[in-house]
């Protein structure tokens, strides 16, 4: 079973065609993938600095990932994007994690028809 996302499709559509949730510290991009399980994936930029820092970085979002599975809705593809500053605390990185991937959750519950339509 295959947890990670390495392909530039997949990331394209999910940037495209899936939605997103962020905080201070990170974004959450995720899409249904038909799954019983989540796929994951990390847009780590340079603005991180050098390869040894986002690679601790995108180790610590792992870890993060790890930590708050059992309690994760799945059934989705996601893309961790960290923001500028954002903190290398593993616990911290965790609750936000928790939090954005349940709004991305209960967003993608709702048809896209429904979030377009103007309420009267």
């Amino acid at each position: 079973m295959q947890e990670r996302l390495k392909r530039v499709r997949d990331f394209d559509l999910i940037f495209s065609a899936g939605r997103a949730a962020a905080d201070r510290s990170l974004v959450v991009h995720g899409r249904p993938n038909g799954l019983p399980y989540n796929r994951l994936g990390f847009a780590v930029g340079k603005k991180h600095g050098g390869a040894v820092a986002r690679n601790r970085l995108k180790r610590v979002l792992r870890e993060a990932y790890r930590l708050q599975k059992p309690d994760l809705p799945q059934g989705y593809d996601l893309v961790l994007v960290p923001r500028k500053g954002c903190p290398d605390d593993v616990k911290v990185l965790a609750e936000s994690m928790a939090s954005l991937l349940r709004q991305v959750a209960a967003v993608l519950a709702v048809p896209r028809s429904k979030l377009q339509e103007k309420p009267e």
